[in-house]
């Protein structure tokens, strides 16, 4: 007997690329039912050879549903994961909803899978911001064998994190610099996307962090040791899919380089890629459809006593965000709810 999982938000990217996954993994599912707001029911997305019919999530009774996977934005994930969590079902959720609340477990199975246990107070298990995920990745490792006292890191973070209307504005505003006439204004990010970076991901907060890097350290903090002190920068970048990350690393002890690539070449979820030579490194091109973290450009940092310096790459709906909430679907199932 397999279980009956439901996906909220299954017509946008991160939904599709859930069902994808479920399907590529063969999770052990009698039913995955296919939920969208009202405006979509009666289309059809792909699972594996066959296609679902999308369901409205309005009226949508979650009981005898064992798990829902929810790629929807923070506003409904805090309408719906409590009716899903009162009707029985456990919900895995990808936005920043629950992710800072105390009696809810945030989990990269990589680094703390042991966490999903107290998902039974409240039903409901949360997942990191993709660029968060990617780093504790890394972190968790060399945190083991040389203690982490602080991590200063850019993150070049590309539009499909921000939704499909940034995604489009890419696309149109690079037509637009070639086409006479067209507008390239901006209108959903606050500056020009095309052939240009933006130093903001994310509102401002009160302390001059973006949202999305007051995110990265409470993430850190919460999932992998809040002794941590962390500095961020987060870019938005103009590439559709796939993210990268600068990151400097100061350690209580010293660590060489060449034992912390050993370290990560053995490490879940990672995959060293690091070569001192033209192209011997992986870019967000090369991430694209793939489950890895690749980690990259291994040096020693000689500003510090105990430093190092890398380079992470990871398509950020794939595994930073889609692959993770599956996961913990596999380990709530094969650990926790033991079914068939």
């Amino acid at each position: 007997m397999g279980y009956k999982i439901a996906v909220a938000g299954a017509t946008d990217n991160l939904g599709r690329e859930i069902l994808d996954i479920l399907a590529e993994r063969e999770f052990p599912a009698d039913e995955v039912i296919a939920l969208g707001p009202r405006r979509s029911i009666g289309s059809e997305v792909s699972f594996g050879d066959r296609d679902l019919k999308v369901r409205d999530i309005d009226s949508f009774d979650f009981a005898g549903c064992d798990m829902a996977l929810f790629a929807l934005d923070t506003e409904a994930a805090r309408k719906y994961a409590p009716l899903a969590a009162d009707a029985g079902c456990i919900v895995i959720d990808s936005s920043d909803a629950f992710r800072m609340d105390p009696s809810v477990p945030l989990v990269v199975p990589e680094v703390n899978a042991r966490a999903i246990e107290a998902y039974r107070e409240r039903m409901v298990v949360a997942c990191p911001d993709p660029a968060t995920a990617e780093l504790v990745a890394v972190l968790k490792p060399l945190h083991e064998r040389a203690r982490i006292r602080r991590v200063v890191v850019s993150t070049y973070q590309s539009l499909s994190g921000a939704g499909k209307e940034a995604m489009d504005e890419l696309w149109n505003q690079t037509k637009g610099l070639y086409v006479p006439g067209q507008e390239v204004a901006p209108h959903h990010l606050p500056r020009q996307i095309a052939f240009n970076i933006i130093p903001q991901v994310g509102e401002f907060m009160e302390d001059g962090s973006s949202r999305a890097e007051w995110q990265i350290m409470a993430e850190t903090k919460k999932i992998l040791d809040r002794s941590i002190r962390l500095a961020v920068t987060s870019v938005r970048v103009p590439s559709f899919v796939g993210d990268a990350e600068s990151v400097n690393i100061e350690f209580e002890d010293f660590l060489d380089e060449d034992e912390a690539r050993d370290i990560l070449r053995e490490s879940p979820g990672l995959l060293v890629v690091d070569k001192h030579e033209d192209g011997g490194y992986v870019t967000p091109v090369e991430s694209v459809g793939e489950f890895a973290t690749f980690v990259s450009r291994i040096r020693q940092d000689s500003t510090v006593e105990n430093g190092l310096s890398l380079w992470i790459v990871a398509d950020n709906l794939r595994k930073g965000s889609a692959l993770n909430l599956v996961q913990v679907a596999e380990i709530l199932g094969r650990d926790y709810l033991q079914k068939g």
